[in-house]
């Protein structure tokens, strides 16, 4: 009886203001998969700067329209900090002693970079034991934002009529989404890599077994892309997205040949300087943790569908690349999704990964919400 009232219990709504776009969506515990109750996403307006009165009004606004129109239920969500106002970064410390370590790292960690530890949320992850040399110290993931950015991002959600469940990070909701596949795997030793190629920036997470090892923010992503393309063609930012989105499509056969090949040479110096920093984190993980090299990394985020960028990403990182299917065994019958043109889903990641941080939450305990959650 217990477990049929949590299945029929409203489950928190997923959402993902990105860069690029909005999605939202909301799923449910179900006897032989989760459901996907409802879903929608949006184009944001390139033209607003982020963060600014008439981008915030302008998001809140998609928000609401999306919410009314994807039929979820409840106000409880569960969101994403944004990537550019978060500070990752993986440290090495000397000490293990778990109270010294909470003394760094809110303390000379957090003033280092820029942070008011009495005022600012800081959170950190233990990624286990980190090798230089022959001594071996900790290695800890720090994350750090300013506690205004999170003020200001719960009002945002507020405006929209939504009631703030927890907050996550970017690295965090995209581990986590593929969480129940490491879970079917029994090698606990297993290396496993997730990169979200977004708009703003390319997000590398590399886990062993049920843990997040490394993870490192690289600003090489869709805008850039974007921004050089336009620059190449002398065409706006907007009509450089429609193009790449057009060549990465059905469509993709209606644009010349001349074009295609003045696109792919606009953004190949970007592409192999993101795959030269996508390899030295493969190589940062294997010195600093003596694992061994990982034999595939999964690929999501909307820039996931570029197939340059893609073929030249495998020829640089020397291992098998897949196109996430972030959705792949959910029951998605009762969404409206699209998937003609993007049947893998992949841009949908972080999103999942944020509703089943709510579903976690929901069936666990019935957290306070003002509660700020960063890393799992």
């Amino acid at each position: 009886m217990f477990e049929y009232l949590l299945k029929q219990k409203t489950q928190p709504i997923g959402l993902d203001v990105g860069h690029s776009m909005i999605k939202m969506i909301q799923l449910s515990p179900g006897d032989n998969a989760i459901c996907v109750e409802a879903a929608e996403e949006e184009a944001l307006d390139r033209t607003l700067v982020p963060d600014s009165d008439d981008w915030r009004r302008y998001v809140v606004e998609r928000i609401i329209a999306m919410y009314r129109r994807g039929g979820f239920r409840g106000r409880q969500v569960v969101s994403c900090l944004p990537g550019d106002e978060i500070k990752v970064k993986s440290l090495r410390l000397d000490t293990a002693n778990p109270a010294e370590i909470e003394e760094m790292v809110h303390t000379e960690v957090a003033r280092r970079f820029g942070l008011n530890p009495d005022k600012d949320e800081i959170r950190y992850i233990m990624a286990g034991n980190a090798y230089q040399g022959e001594e071996v110290k900790n290695e800890v993931i720090f994350f750090g934002i300013e506690n205004n950015r999170v003020v200001r991002h719960i009002a945002l959600l507020e405006e929209a009529k939504l009631v703030p469940l927890s907050l996550d990070t970017v690295p965090c909701a995209l581990f986590r989404c593929f969480q129940a596949t490491l879970r079917r795997r029994e090698d606990k030793d297993l290396v496993s890599v997730f990169v979200d190629l977004g708009a703003q920036y390319t997000t590398v997470i590399i886990g062993k077994g049920q843990e997040i090892a490394f993870v490192k923010q690289i600003p090489i992503a869709g805008n850039a892309l974007n921004e050089q393309v336009a620059s190449r063609l002398g065409i706006s930012l907007e009509e450089a997205a429609a193009l790449r989105a057009r060549l990465c499509g059905a469509e993709a056969s209606q644009v010349d040949s001349e074009t295609r090949r003045a696109v792919i040479d606009a953004m190949t110096g970007s592409i192999e300087t993101l795959a030269h920093e996508i390899s030295l984190c493969f190589r940062y993980y294997a010195v600093t943790f003596r694992g061994r090299r990982p034999a595939e990394a999964v690929f999501a985020g909307g820039e996931a569908y570029e197939s340059a960028l893609i073929d030249v990403l495998r020829r640089h990182l020397g291992v098998d690349i897949r196109i996430a299917e972030p959705l792949r065994g959910y029951d998605v019958s009762r969404a409206k999704f699209d998937r003609r043109r993007k049947p893998q889903m992949c841009e949908w990641a972080v999103a999942v990964g944020l509703a089943l941080k709510g579903m976690e939450l929901n069936q666990i305990q019935n957290p306070s919400l003002a509660e700020i959650e960063v890393p799992v």
